[in-house]
């Protein structure tokens, strides 16, 4: 197979980054928002309790714009205390972006990619 790569340019409109969190873990993922609250220009998501959409879990989303990615993402890696995030480009495809385009921090989940329609 020879790779055939492409350029993401004008194609990534911003990125989503959801972090995952349980009862137990809900109060970390608390923490973890209010430090992302106050370092980053960010858009916050509501809380969602129980799983939504193709989520498997509990989550918040993280709205920003391609130019934070190179900053906000090692920052999650290296301070996410734990916790699963999943970051997703947004690129018009659903579809893709939430398969084919993701990248995990912390180990995988099965998402439910029928909930994208």
């Amino acid at each position: 197979m020879v790779l055939t790569p492409r350029e993401p340019g004008a194609a990534i409109t911003g990125y989503h980054a959801h972090v995952y969190y349980d009862a137990r873990t809900r109060p970390v993922a608390e923490q973890l928002r209010a430090a992302i609250a106050e370092r980053f220009e960010v858009e916050l998501g509501r809380w969602h309790d129980r799983p939504i959409g193709p989520h498997p879990s509990a989550s918040y989303q993280i709205a920003f714009r391609p130019e934070l990615f190179g900053s906000l993402v090692p920052w999650l890696a290296v301070n996410r205390q734990g916790l699963t995030v999943f970051v997703h480009p947004e690129t018009g495809d659903a579809q893709a972006d939430h398969s084919a385009h993701v990248i995990w921090l912390g180990g995988s989940q099965k998402l439910s990619l029928a909930a994208l329609g």
